[in-house]
C-alpha cells in the first residue's frame, strides 16, 4: 500500500508504474525529493491563485470605478455640449451632419434626429447667407477654416447666426469631415444694423446741415466778392474784407469737420492722377503770397535736388495738407518769414521720395505739447484757441491724410523760436511729357469777357442773383432754369456750351436731368459738358456725378476765380485753341 504521506500525483504515478520501489531504501531519497517538489509546486500554485484572486478583485473594483468615471464624464460632456449656448456640429466631407447637439433643435425648430444624416444645404438658403455666398464656397474640401453669417426665421422672429468650422483629419492626415459651431449673434447683428442706420442718419444729417449752412454762406461770400469787385467807398474796404474773411473762415471750419468725419468713417479714398508739381507749387505760392504780404511776412517756395515735374499721386490731398500747414504757420507767425521747401531724396524703380517742409518764425511749440497737437480738437494750450481761433483739426486731418498714403507728419519746434513741420512721401514719376490741367489757365487781375453760352439749373433765388452778377461782369451769356423740367425743355430748344447743374431741384433733380440728357438721340447735344453745383457734402458726390456721366462738380459756396477758370476752360475761344 502506498504511503499516504506522499503527494497524490506521486502515488498515482507509482501505482501506474507497477514498480515495487516503496520499500527499496535506495529509492527513498529520490521519492522524498519528488514528493517535496510536488508539494512545493502546490504551495506555489495556491499562492499564485491567491494573488490572482486578489488582483481580479482589485481589477474589478478599478474597472467599476473607471466605468463610473466614464459615465460621469460622458454625462458632464453631454451637459456641457447641450448647454454650451450654441450648436456644435460635425459633418462628413459632403456636408452631411453626423452629430448635432440639442441646441440645434432649440435654434432651428427641427429635431436632431430629423437633421442628422442630411446635408446642411437642406437647411440653408442662399439668399439668407450674408454676402450671398455660393454653396460651392461653403465647406469646400480645399478650405481649412470656414466662417460665414446667415439669417433664419423661427416663429416669425428673425435671428442671425455665425458659423465657424474647421476641416478635421485622421491620424494619416486624410480629411474626414468638418467640426464647428453655430452661434446666435442676433443681438450683435441688430446692434450693427442700428449702428449702420445711425451712421447713415448721421451722414444725411451732416449732408443736410452742410447744405443748409452752405446755401446762405454762398450768398454771404458771393455778395462780399461782388461788392469787392464793384465800386465802393474807401472806408468800406476793411468791412468788406472782414465779411469775406469771416465767410471763408466759416466755410473752412465746416470743411474741416466734414473731412474729419470722412476720415474717421474710413470713407476717404486715394485718387491718384498725373499732375504737375511745378504748377502745384506755383499755385500755392500765388495763393499764399497775397496772404503773407498783407500780414507783412516773407513767403518763399524752395525746390532742391532737381525735383521732378510730372508725378502721379493724390494732388487734392497734397494741396489740403500743404494748405493746412501753411495756414497754421500764417496764423501763429507775426514777424519774419514762412518757407515751403520740397527736396528730392532719391529716385528708385520709377518712384521719387520727396520731403516737404513748412518752416516758420512763429510762436513755436513746447516739447511737452508737441505730441498732443496732432490729436483731434487739440491745440498747444487753452489760450491758443481763444487768441488765434480754429478747431484744432488741421494738423490732425493732415496727419491722417498722410497716414492714408503711408507717410507721417513730424514736427521740430522750440517755444518762441518757430516751428518746422515736415513729411516724406513717395510718388510715382509720370512718363507723360506734360500734364494738362484746366486749373493752369492763368488768371489776370482784370477778368476778360468769356464767350460762352451757359444753361444754369438753380432754384435758389439768392444763388441765382449772385451768379447773374458774376456772369454779367464776365460777359457770359446765360439762361436760368429753376427746376429739372425747365432744364430739359430749354436743352431741347437751344444749344449750350455748358450746363451748370444744381443737384437738388424740384420736380426733376440734377442727377435725373443729367441722365436724360446723356440719353438724348442727338449725340452732339448729349455730349454737352455738365458741371454739378452742390452745397451738399456727401462723401460719394464725386463717384455719383461720374456715375451719371457729369464732367465734374463745384461745391457751393464757390470761389469766383475757380468759377471763372471753369467757364473759360469750356469757352468757345479756349476750345478753338485746343483743336
Amino acid at each position: 500500500m502506498l504511503n499516504d504521506k506522499f503527494h497524490r500525483l506521486l502515488r498515482r504515478q507509482i501505482k501506474k508504474s507497477n514498480l515495487d520501489i516503496l520499500d527499496d531504501p535506495k529509492y527513498a531519497d529520490f521519492l522524498e525529493m519528488i514528493d517535496n517538489a510536488y508539494k512545493g509546486f502546490d504551495k506555489d500554485l495556491r499562492r499564485i491563485e491567491h494573488i490572482l484572486e486578489k488582483s481580479t478583485k482589485e481589477l474589478f473594483v478599478a474597472n467599476q470605478k473607471l466605468i463610473k468615471e466614464r459615465d460621469h464624464t460622458n454625462e458632464k460632456l453631454e451637459n456641457i455640449v447641450d448647454n454650451i449656448g450654441g450648436v456644435l456640429f460635425e459633418t462628413d466631407l459632403d456636408g452631411n451632419f453626423t452629430f448635432l447637439n440639442n441646441a440645434w433643435a432649440e435654434y432651428s425648430g427641427i429635431p436632431v434626429n430629423n437633421a442628422v444624416g442630411k446635408s446642411y444645404r437642406k437647411f440653408l438658403h442662399g439668399e439668407n447667407i450674408d454676402g450671398f455666398k455660393r454653396f460651392e464656397d461653403l465647406f469646400s474640401k480645399e478650405k481649412q477654416h470656414i466662417k460665414f453669417i446667415f439669417k433664419h426665421r423661427r416663429n416669425g422672429e428673425l435671428m442671425w447666426f455665425e458659423v465657424k468650422s474647421k476641416l478635421i483629419k485622421d491620424s494619416k492626415g486624410v480629411s474626414t469631415g468638418f467640426i464647428g459651431t453655430i452661434i446666435d449673434i442676433t443681438n450683435l447683428k441688430e446692434t450693427e444694423i442700428e449702428l449702420q442706420k445711425a451712421n447713415k442718419s448721421k451722414d444725411e444729417f451732416l449732408s443736410t446741415m452742410s447744405h443748409e449752412i452752405r446755401t446762405p454762406l454762398n450768398a454771404v461770400t458771393g455778395l462780399a466778392n461782388i461788392l469787392l469787385m464793384e465800386e465802393h467807398l474807401p472806408d468800406q474796404l476793411e468791412n468788406l474784407k472782414a465779411l469775406k474773411y469771416s465767410g471763408e473762415h466759416l466755410l473752412g471750419l465746416i470743411n474741416d469737420l466734414l473731412d474729419f468725419d470722412k476720415i474717421k468713417s474710413g470713407k476717404l479714398k486715394l485718387v491718384e492722377k498725373d499732375f504737375s508739381l511745378n504748377y502745384f507749387l506755383e499755385s500755392i505760392k500765388s495763393h499764399f503770397s497775397l496772404r503773407t504780404e498783407k500780414k507783412g511776412l516773407i513767403f518763399n517756395v524752395i525746390k532742391e535736388n532737381d525735383v521732378p515735374d510730372n508725378i502721379i499721386g493724390d494732388k487734392l490731398k497734397l494741396t489740403q495738407i500743404i494748405k493746412n500747414l501753411l495756414s497754421n504757420s500764417l496764423k501763429f507767425t507775426e514777424n519774419g518769414c514762412i518757407n515751403l521747401s520740397v527736396r528730392n531724396l532719391g529716385v528708385k524703380e520709377n518712384k521719387v521720395k520727396l520731403v516737404f517742409k513748412v518752416i516758420d518764425t512763429g510762436i513755436g511749440i513746447s516739447k511737452s505739447r508737441q505730441e498732443s497737437i496732432f490729436e483731434s480738437f487739440m491745440q498747444a494750450n487753452s489760450e491758443t484757441s481763444i487768441k488765434y481761433g480754429g478747431t484744432g483739426l488741421g494738423l490732425s486731418i493732415s496727419k491722417k491724410l498722410l497716414n492714408l498714403q503711408g507717410s507721417d507728419l513730424m514736427v521740430e519746434s522750440e517755444l518762441g523760436k518757430g516751428s518746422t513741420f515736415f513729411f516724406e512721401i513717395i510718388y510715382k514719376i509720370s512718363n507723360r511729357l506734360s500734364v494738362y490741367e484746366p486749373d493752369m489757365i492763368k488768371m489776370q487781375p482784370n477778368y476778360e469777357p468769356i464767350d460762352i453760352n451757359v444753361l444754369v439749373a438753380e432754384d435758389n433765388k439768392m444763388n441765382v442773383l449772385i451768379l447773374k452778377r458774376f456772369f454779367n461782369k464776365w460777359g457770359v451769356t446765360y439762361t436760368i432754369a429753376e427746376n429739372g423740367e425747365k432744364v430739359l425743355e430749354l436743352f431741347k430748344k437751344f444749344n449750350y456750351d455748358l450746363i451748370l447743374m444744381d443737384l437738388q431741384m424740384p420736380k426733376i433733380n440734377g442727377y435725373q436731368a443729367a441722365k436724360i440728357i446723356r440719353k438724348s438721340e442727338d449725340k452732339n447735344k448729349a455730349s454737352v459738358p455738365i458741371i454739378a453745383l452742390t452745397a451738399f457734402a456727401q462723401t460719394d458726390i464725386k463717384k455719383k456725378t461720374e456715375q451719371y456721366k457729369m464732367n465734374g462738380f463745384m461745391g457751393k459756396p464757390f470761389n469766383p476765380e475757380e468759377l471763372y477758370k471753369l467757364l473759360k476752360s469750356y469757352s468757345k475761344a479756349y476750345n478753338k485753341k485746343a483743336i
